[in-house]
């Protein structure tokens, strides 16, 4: 990763030496870099000639090929000069092709590095933060879940090889309406197993898992209300921990509502913040227009109940006092609207809003047969996670809910998961997986104590 880093620079410093050449130093900044997707088009390619194009009005092949003819003068001037096979223009792209040494010395790192290979320290042991998944324990996670446990599984990892001191966190609503509905939800069922006729609201949770609940309640001494909710949200919790463990996810800590709120630091923090609050219909508003939200926010309704921005406050203000320099939420997409107001509680506590990250995970839709799978959570009409894992499995399952971007939706087809052929994505990387580490056995067991790397010379068959 190192030698990755330092050939960006130098191919960086090529691309500004290359402008100024051809009379184009003004526009540094509109330099960017990509990595192509088709090789054809060589292994690095700027649009600079094209974004030149918009500034300068002129033609944008015309200005590639000025660059290229630069770039090219004085390409042996620079140290990546011997990784650097072709420079062409190809319709107002540069496209830049690179030599086979320059992979054979990543493969060559990558044998050396082993584990430690992409590390760097650009973190600097700064301490961050991911708050993830934090689904309501009313039920299994559904695929929307999973997508949001192995982004935010990812990120970490991610964040931990570039130097930041990374913890995770699972945000538990375990009290509020949602957790009395479960609870309510129980005790109609564990009625109707006694044998008495019930009407079943339809807003009230319907999935088969609640006669689970019911049964194992029926065993035991729970009875009232109270009870069950608590001993419901505990049954819940326990098979969403075995869900997120058996996906290869898994927390440093999961933080109580509950608790949260019988510690006084929501008062506390409200207290902090009294500035920009004010009463208004007998509700307590927080100022949040002051922050750029479009509306200010009720934290304390008129009966003295805490709505749900009143604890999240709290939620963050503590995460700040635990040490944490850099917060990071994935949220669902129903959360958008939540931005500007949880970012103007950050600042309103004294905090850089900047120091709050919000990344909104996208929907994902399951396929099975060419045919999208209906959801409802309420009605316990989902795929879960547990039943995908069954289904295909964790790499595939890990793999397909990254393939898009978190901003994008995401279609997951069942059937292409399960496939054993090329068209699977998944299948298709681990057969090379396993043909490389058939290699390396081999290799091993014939004695061969150095890898002979420029035999990587025919193309993909």
């Amino acid at each position: 990763m190192r030698a990755r880093q330092s050939f960006d620079d130098g191919l960086k410093a090529l691309l500004s030496q290359g402008l100024e050449a051809a009379g184009f130093g003004n526009y540094q900044d509109l330099v960017s870099i990509e990595i192509t997707k088709d090789n054809r088009f060589g292994d690095f390619s700027t649009n600079i000639a094209l974004r030149l194009s918009t500034s300068t009005k002129g033609d944008p092949s015309a200005i590639a090929q000025s660059l290229v003819d630069n770039l090219k003068k004085n390409l042996s001037r620079f140290s990546i000069s011997a990784d650097i096979e072709e420079i062409k223009n190809v319709g107002g792209f540069i496209n830049f092709f690179l030599t086979k040494s320059f992979f054979y010395k990543q493969l060559s790192n990558i044998l050396k590095e082993k584990g430690n290979f992409g590390r760097q320290n650009l973190g600097k042991g700064k301490k961050v933060l991911i708050e993830f998944v934090s689904a309501n324990p009313t039920g299994p996670l559904s695929v929307a879940h999973a997508r949001q446990a192995v982004a935010g599984d990812v990120l970490a990892k991610i964040l931990g090889l570039l130097g930041f001191e990374v913890r995770r966190e699972y945000y538990l609503n375990d009290e509020g309406n949602q957790v009395d509905i479960l609870g309510e939800s129980v005790e109609l069922r564990i009625k109707e197993l006694s044998g008495e006729k019930i009407e079943f609201p339809e807003n009230y949770y319907q999935g088969d898992y609640i006669y689970d609940i019911a049964k194992k309640a029926q065993g035991t001494n729970t009875g009232k209300t109270q009870d069950l909710r608590e001993f419901s949200v505990k049954y819940i919790l326990d098979i969403i921990k075995k869900e997120l463990d058996d996906f290869g996810v898994g927390f440093d800590s999961w933080y109580s509502q509950k608790e949260l709120r019988k510690s006084g630091k929501i008062k506390k923090a409200l207290g902090i913040i009294k500035r920009d609050l004010y009463e208004e219909g007998g509700a307590t508003w927080f100022r949040s227009t002051r922050y750029g939200d479009d509306k200010d926010r009720v934290v304390i309704k008129s009966d003295g109940a805490f709505t749900y921005l009143a604890p999240d406050i709290a939620y963050h203000y503590d995460k700040y006092k635990r040490g944490f320099k850099w917060l990071i939420n994935l949220w669902g997409p129903d959360h958008h609207g939540y931005i500007n107001r949880l970012k103007g509680a950050v600042e309103a506590l004294g905090n850089d809003p900047l120091s709050l990250s919000i990344i909104i995970v996208q929907l994902a839709s399951i396929f099975r047969e060419g045919k999208p799978v209906e959801m409802s959570t309420r009605r316990g009409q989902y795929i879960t996670l547990r039943e995908v894992l069954d289904e295909v499995g964790r790499d595939a399952s890990r793999f397909f809910f990254l393939m898009r971007r978190t901003d994008s939706h995401l279609d997951f087809d069942l059937e292409l998961a399960k496939k054993e052929t090329p068209e699977n994505p998944v299948y298709y990387i681990q057969y090379a997986h396993a043909r490389i580490f058939s290699i390396l056995k081999n290799s091993k067991r014939r004695g061969f104590k150095k890898a002979k790397l420029e035999l990587l010379k025919e193309e993909e068959g």
